[in-house]
């Protein structure tokens, strides 16, 4: 498999480009991974309502708790569902509309120099091996192409919006993740 990012396209992911997207201020500005999660609705996978929901085709009739939606307009770079498949949403070099309100290393606006990476899951249910096994691929190649992401610049959508957001939440090994990202580059 080719793990290659060209026109900020991440090659292995199905593309269902989403409007919700504008111009970084700086797109060579490239020094956040975010990680998060998502399921619509809570607590359900399968579906396709997170890539509907990206794209501004939900339909919010279908489901009681979709109606909060109605008006939201998100997305994010790529999503990566419970079998470990990704989906790109937003070219990387792009902004997407992932973090909102937030603040890295007392910088805030994270969305203008970040990449928002979704999990399909919510914060206390084990994500999967093959989530895993994707996001470390994906993070490998990231930190690749853009290096000004360090292992020190990957973080939860937690940490940069503590007082809105928990995601990914206590499931998400991090130690587990980091320590694939360091085998990889060992093996380097």
């Amino acid at each position: 498999m080719n793990d290659a990012i060209v026109e900020g396209w991440y090659l292995p992911a199905r593309r269902r480009q989403s409007p919700n997207y504008d111009a970084r201020p700086d797109p060579t500005d490239i020094s956040l991974l975010v990680i998060h999660n998502i399921s619509l609705p809570p607590g359900e996978y399968g579906g396709g309502y997170i890539e509907d929901f990206f794209c501004n085709e939900l339909d919010c009739g279908c489901h009681p708790w979709f109606d909060r939606l109605r008006e939201l307009k998100v997305s994010a770079h790529l999503l990566i569902d419970r079998q470990g498949r990704p989906c790109q949403f937003v070219p990387f070099h792009l902004r997407a509309w992932h973090a909102g309100e937030s603040c890295f290393a007392e910088r805030g606006d994270c969305n203008d120099f970040s990449i928002g990476v979704e999990l399909e899951g919510s914060d206390n249910e084990t994500y999967t091996e093959q989530q895993y096994a994707s996001l470390v691929r994906l993070t490998r190649v990231l930190l690749r192409v853009y290096p000004a992401i360090t292992p020190a610049r990957i973080s939860g959508h937690s940490d940069i919006a503590p007082q809105r957001k928990t995601d990914p939440g206590p499931a998400f090994d991090w130690r587990y993740y980091r320590n694939q990202i360091e085998q990889g580059d060992s093996e380097s």
